[in-house]
């Protein structure tokens, strides 16, 4: 009897010990930081927090400051939504780019938030602000008509276009839709505005969009030290659908004859002028039409228009790139084996240096402008970024920002953990691994794979919003993130291999990582799911029609019928690259790797999710899916997002996003096997 009582009593302490468990609920509540820029006289850093609305359904961004010798962190602004700080030479004011007066315009403000003043005020808003070096100069974009002559015209057609009750659209050119929007009558152009205010000079006039179309990382534009002359990023093919032939352009600050100054026939972009005014370093594909080409780092020598391959014997692609003070030297990050790093070199070229590396991404490197301290975001898979400073010539890092520690330390989220095997043709396979909330060595787990999208992406040590693993891991499964051929940051020919081959090499990989976690001693290999989103939901497609070794497969935007997906989708310089040609040129490649031929073989339960608004993967892709499992009797469901693209992104959507597909998920691998 007192060893039951015992027994007992061990038992509630340990659940009474036991962390609570990281729901959505409790990913919603945390800070993500964004957009650092570290003030001209290296004594304060501005960046941006996000938060979440869940009542009015938003995610409200807010510019704070930090010293860089430590301190409290301070928000600055609070009225409308507010990103994008930008430091005034003599770091006295801060641009920025606000909503408080409805449309998003330039405005800016003291260091402390006081004296908000708007800039600009036209009708299609702003975007996108930088200083000018001498302080006289802001730059910003926005989206005008290219045949308006003046602000007073493009109000009008705007007014006029809101107002039209015929919504019909009329296209005779491709690239007639993107992401997730219709092209309009509308394009992109970069603008320059005396700080004081005034009439805005179109610096990009024509119809291109200046910069071109990106899904993040760094501004397709930049100004001289000297604030005299402003290089952007344009693509002035003809086919914009098939190209991806994006060129550097040079214009004054005043305006006039633009000066295209590369040549290269793949992608020429981020550009990054030196603080001393005699280079321009970029990022730069060689291969025409292939948007996953290795990024090279690229250093232009203005005065003699000379450029030189900097990282030609580097087999990473290059991130974002950073000047030390002096002009010297050259710091940028890369992707490697599921971590970002930073590395160096001589700005004239030479042998490369890691100066920051480890189980994390590091990203956002910039300098005080003595050169002495560097500061940087960092992130891991169990922890958010957030802002560090250390000395250049080496030591500790120190912590400048702690957003989400006080919400993350009841959790106690564990870290990634990373094993090796041998894929298909002998090669190894990286995948990265976390162990169910409230683990116990002998219990066996029901095991969830995460298959990321791209295909030529990866898995990596980060803080993932969209699939956290560490919401699945708190669910009760062992998650594992296989990164498989395609994937990016283990060099440029495993990236090339998935090529015209996306249910061959990469298929096997995966199913070797599952060979191995299967074998795990605390892994249920009778209780296996598999889920992923774009190229991820294709894989989990072509997975129906050729493994029975899953219980619930879950398929995110995933593409379905290559012959179809090839026709709806927008950048067609993809499928052309992937599948050498279109489905008329090569029908062979289209039909080989097309999970909608496999049909007959269906039989795993699946729940399609697709947004309404996605051109990458347009929803027919979801839609056949589903009637594909309904008409082959095959349990499934379908969830439609009809005012979500290509990514979930709305709070409450998210919500029932990671509802859905863990109630899909835990709902098959509960159910005994027949």
């Amino acid at each position: 009897m007192l060893r039951h009582l015992l027994a007992f009593t061990v038992a509630c302490v340990c659940l009474l010990a036991q962390k609570p468990s990281f729901d959505i609920q409790a990913l919603l509540k945390l800070k993500r930081l964004a957009e650092p820029q570290v003030s001209p006289d290296g004594k304060t850093v501005a960046f941006t927090v996000s938060t979440t609305d869940l009542e009015k359904n938003t995610r409200p961004r807010q510019i704070w400051v930090v010293p860089v010798e430590g301190g409290e962190a301070r928000q600055i602004t609070r009225e409308g939504n507010n990103e994008r700080p930008r430091w005034a030479p003599d770091s006295r004011k801060i641009a920025f780019i606000s909503s408080r007066g409805g449309v998003p315009q330039v405005w800016h403000m003291d260091l402390d938030g006081g004296n908000a003043k708007p800039i600009t005020s036209l009708a299609n808003g702003a975007s996108g602000v930088l200083f000018t070096g001498d302080g006289k100069n802001l730059v910003f974009t926005s989206e005008v008509y290219p045949d308006c002559a003046d602000e007073a015209c493009n109000k009008a057609r705007l007014e006029a276009e809101n107002t039209n009750a015929v919504k019909a659209r009329v296209y005779t050119t491709l690239l007639y839709r993107h992401w997730n929007q219709w092209q309009s009558a509308r394009r992109r152009h970069l603008f320059v505005v005396p700080v004081e205010g005034g009439k805005p000079t179109d610096l990009t006039p024509g119809n291109r969009d200046v910069p071109p179309f990106s899904l993040g990382g760094g501004d397709d534009y930049a100004v001289a030290a000297d604030g005299q002359e402003v290089c952007y990023a344009m693509n002035a093919e003809a086919e914009l659908a098939t190209s991806t032939n994006s060129d550097l352009y040079v214009v004054p600050i005043t305006g006039g004859e633009a000066k295209k100054i590369t040549a290269n026939l793949g992608a020429d972009n981020g550009p990054v002028y030196s603080p001393d005014g005699k280079y321009i370093a970029y990022r730069a594909q060689f291969r025409a039409g292939y948007e996953s080409d290795r990024w090279r780092l690229v250093v232009m020598e203005r005065a003699g228009v000379r450029n030189n391959t900097q990282t030609e014997g580097l087999d990473r692609s290059v991130g974002s790139v950073t000047w030390s003070p002096d002009s010297n030297r050259i710091f940028f990050t890369v992707e490697d084996r599921g971590r970002t790093a930073v590395q160096m070199m001589a700005a004239t070229g030479g042998g490369a240096r890691v100066i920051i590396s480890g189980a994390s991404t590091v990203d956002d490197v910039q300098f005080t402008p003595d050169g002495k301290i560097m500061i940087y975001t960092e992130q891991t898979g169990a922890r958010p970024a957030d802002l560090y400073r250390v000395s250049y010539g080496g030591g500790t890092a120190t912590q400048l920002t702690r957003l989400n520690t006080a919400d993350l330390e009841p959790y106690g989220l564990p870290s990634f953990e990373e094993f090796w095997v041998e894929g298909a043709e002998r090669t190894r396979v990286h995948s990265l691994l976390l162990k169910p909330h409230g683990f116990q060595e002998g219990q066996k787990y029901p095991v969830l794979f995460l298959i990321h999208g791209g295909p030529q992406s990866a898995w990596r040590e980060n803080f993932n919003w969209r699939w956290n693993p560490q919401v699945f891991a708190a669910a009760g499964f062992v998650v594992v993130m296989p990164n498989p051929r395609g994937s990016t940051g283990y060099g440029q020919r495993y990236t090339d291999e998935i090529n015209a081959d996306w249910g061959g090499k990469a298929y096997d990989d995966i199913m070797a990582v599952v060979d191995h976690v299967s074998a795990l001693p605390y892994a249920d290999a009778g209780r296996m799911a598999a889920a992923g989103g774009s190229y991820g939901g294709y894989m989990a497609n072509w997975i129906l029609g050729h493994s029975g070794r899953f219980r619930a497969l879950v398929s995110h935007a995933g593409v379905f019928d290559l012959r179809s997906m090839a026709g709806e989708t927008e950048e067609l310089w993809f499928p052309m690259w992937e599948f050498r040609g279109l489905p008329w040129d090569n029908p062979d490649v289209y039909s080989r790797w097309s999970p909608s031929y496999y049909v007959k073989d269906f039989k795993t339960p699946t729940l399609a999710i697709h947004g309404e608004l996605d051109y990458r993967v347009p929803v027919g892709q979801g839609l056949q899916l589903f009637t594909a499992l309904q008409m082959q009797k095959v349990p499934s469901k379908l969830l439609l997002f009809p005012d979500e693209g290509h990514w979930i992104q709305k709070p409450l959507n998210s919500v029932l996003w990671y509802r859905s597909v863990l109630d899909w998920i835990g709902e098959w691998t509960r159910k005994p096997p027949k």
